[in-house]
């Protein structure tokens, strides 16, 4: 959804909206963010502009010494504690960049700075943090886990908990992104909108409280990933709705409920919202690295795959289009995930599955039905006395193009299955092509994500591998915190609704992909 409103219900009164941004402005006016911040440059991606038909500038916080902006917001809140508490110290649970906002934070103020990161935080962040100079404590599987710690140490440390989000001076911080913006745009520039990477919305809060405070013409926008959606929930709800669960591949907006001081600012300051896929991101990803050879994290390129998903919906050109590039802490082991991808969320490539007849002559016709187009990749599997499948990746011009090659496909005879947004196709099945298992009885397929802890996989195999016989699995790590599996189990009919049980009792996110096309083509037993 773009250009939307708040519910009615949610909205401040005028009075109430004109105290709020007076109030914000006055707060970011005053921030304290450049003894540890640059003021970072707002750059032409002619590249991206050239192709969008809108004028785009990337306002490069990726280029802050940890590489992202929270060390504005933590380092706003940190210097303005009273001198008793910053003796005692300061403490924050986080896996990623606010970690080394607060870390850096105390080390230029002379502090100690406490850092409770979940043990399954890759130990490129860990030793980020530690060489700034925080007091790492590792502690549980997951983020909430940490923060649980983190509140208790506070307590009995005497330590001031710094929140990643959800605090005004924080907020404040954050908000001097947007007033660099205005000021290396000027008073007399172009600036249509300003499209925001948003986990629990503090970045998003303090942008758009500068901007309807000093320019409210200007639209705000935010982006989340499709999966780790809890500001657009809430903004289209009209309160604070937590997640059941986030996705992991943003993991630096990967956050179930937006904050409660971000949501108060948001929901009558915010213009729009937009939700992006994995692919898309990972597309932003390389458009970024296209314009001036620098990586984004994936939270980080999220407002560039908005900008291009706005202009797609809209049609809007001749715009000036503002995106954030919010951090580039990205894992060296995620570039091969990243690059795998950004095909896909450019639509560029297509995943088919095709059933060809086993006979001589069909394979060549088949290629010579494809044309002389762009092939990625190519699995071929012999599958009975009359018939084989294809696992192929195909570039195509656009849409168009893409409709009319599956409907000549079609027509000529060969069924085809279009498995370009099948999850579990993409991450495994392609290459697993060719490992089927006649007579296998009872084979239910799933796919989980869990996390990447010594005695994971173990306890996983104890839950469900000494009950029921495993009778595929498939294993990917993408440089995250967690793993992905491809588990085919043997459970009878009349066991399936214990085997559930059994899995939800894991606690892991898990998909029934039994009756996936994919699988029915290229790896089901029997």
């Amino acid at each position: 959804m773009t250009d939307s409103a708040a519910p009615a219900a949610a909205k401040a009164s005028r009075s109430d909206r004109e105290r709020l941004l007076a109030d914000y402005q006055a707060r970011i006016e005053r921030a304290r963010v450049y003894d540890v911040a640059i003021v970072s440059a707002l750059e032409l991606a002619p590249k991206l502009s050239a192709r969008l038909g809108n004028k785009v500038l990337l306002k490069r916080e990726d280029t802050q010494s940890v590489r992202s902006f929270k060390l504005r917001g933590a380092y706003n809140k940190i210097v303005q504690l009273p001198d008793a508490a910053r003796a005692r110290g300061v403490i924050c649970a986080s896996a990623g960049n606010h970690a080394q906002g607060v870390a850096l934070a105390g080390k230029r103020l002379g502090i100690p700075a406490w850092i409770v990161m979940p043990r399954t935080t890759p130990s490129v962040k860990v030793d980020s943090v530690r060489a700034l100079g925080g007091k790492i404590v590792l502690f549980g599987d997951a983020f909430d886990d940490a923060a649980a710690h983190a509140a208790e140490l506070a307590e009995t440390k005497g330590l001031t908990m710094i929140p990643p989000y959800d605090d005004a001076d924080v907020i404040a911080g954050q908000g001097t992104v947007a007033k660099e913006i205005l000021e290396q745009i000027g008073p007399d520039g172009a600036c249509d909108a300003i499209f925001v990477c948003t986990g629990g919305g503090g970045l998003l809060a303090g942008i758009a409280a500068w901007i309807k405070a000093v320019r409210p013409g200007v639209k705000v926008i935010s982006v989340e990933p499709d999966d780790s959606d809890c500001m657009a929930q809430a903004l289209e709800a009209g309160r604070r709705v937590k997640l059941p669960q986030v996705g992991l591949f943003a993991d630096g907006v990967a956050v179930r409920q937006a904050g409660a001081e971000p949501f108060k600012v948001c929901k009558d300051t915010v213009d729009g919202w937009l939700r992006v896929s994995a692919d898309e991101i990972c597309a932003a990803i390389r458009d970024v690295f296209a314009e001036n050879r620098s990586l984004p994290e994936p939270a980080g390129a999220l407002a560039v795959a908005g900008i291009k998903k706005w202009v797609a919906q809209t049609g809007e050109t001749g715009k000036t289009l503002v995106a954030t590039i919010s951090g580039a802490n990205l894992n060296f082991d995620r570039l091969r995930h990243i690059a795998e991808r950004a095909e896909l969320g450019d639509g560029r490539e297509t995943l088919l599955a095709v059933t060809i007849p086993e006979q001589p002559g069909s394979f060549r016709r088949f290629l010579k039905q494809l044309g002389r187009r762009p092939i990625t990749e190519f699995n071929y599997r012999y599958a009975s006395a009359s018939a084989a499948h294809v696992f192929a990746g195909v570039h195509f011009d656009d849409q168009a193009a893409r409709v009319a090659a599956i409907e000549a496909l079609r027509a000529d005879g060969y069924q085809v299955a279009d498995l370009t947004d099948d999850e579990m196709a993409k991450v495994h099945v392609r290459y697993m092509v060719g490992g089927r298992a006649p007579g296998l009885a009872d084979e239910r397929l799933f796919r989980f994500e869990f996390p990447e802890r010594p005695g994971a996989l173990a306890d996983f195999l104890g839950a469900v591998g000494a009950r029921w016989n495993i009778s595929l699995f498939h294993y990917r790590n993408h440089g995250a915190a967690y793993g992905r599996v491809l588990c085919g189990l043997q459970v009878p009919k009349k066991e399936r609704a214990e085997c559930r049980r059994a899995l939800d009792a894991l606690g892991y996110e898990y998909h029934d992909e039994s009756e996936n096309p994919a699988y029915k083509l290229f790896i089901a037993g029997g």
